[in-house]
């Protein structure tokens, strides 16, 4: 009787059996995050846009158009980076697969509004899926909404 991973390969190409996961780890994958904080500390959407894969979703907190494409992801960006955005993540949980990872937790973006300089917190949710894509770790997917409460208080 195959093993369950012989049998797995029984249905894979020979490319696709060849094929040997990158290796990381969940540092590595946290450390994602410190690249995106850095991107958009640059405030240039260029820098950020560089971030994700080919084929991205991007469902942004403050938007509720959704992004699929490079140029919907740079269009975001060079509005909600006139914010001044800088992340903190409150807590993380990290998933590894082969050429896939996500991190989720929540997250508080500060926000300074560019005419008062008032800085203003945002409480959310977040997933990154990130996928191995020209030999690096990239944004696949990124979704982002605020906390309920926050919306409450509104």
């Amino acid at each position: 009787m195959l093993s369950a991973f012989a049998a797995a390969l029984t249905f894979m190409t020979p490319a696709q059996a060849a094929r040997a996961c990158p290796t990381v780890t969940p540092a590595q994958i946290e450390a994602q995050f410190a690249r995106f904080n850095d991107a958009w500390a640059t405030r240039d959407p260029d820098a950020v846009v560089a971030l994700f894969t080919r084929a991205p979703v991007l469902l942004p907190t403050v938007s509720d158009v959704a992004r699929t494409t490079l140029d919907g992801v740079r269009d975001y960006f060079v509005t909600f980076l006139r914010n001044s955005p800088v992340g903190r993540i409150e807590t993380s949980t990290v998933e590894i697969d082969c050429d896939t990872a996500s991190r989720v937790g929540t997250w508080t973006v500060v926000l300074t509004d560019p005419a008062t300089g008032v800085k203003h917190d945002v409480a959310a949710r977040y997933s990154f899926i990130y996928r191995w894509e020209d030999e690096q770790w990239k944004i696949d997917h990124l979704h982002s909404s605020m906390m309920p409460e926050a919306l409450a208080a509104d």
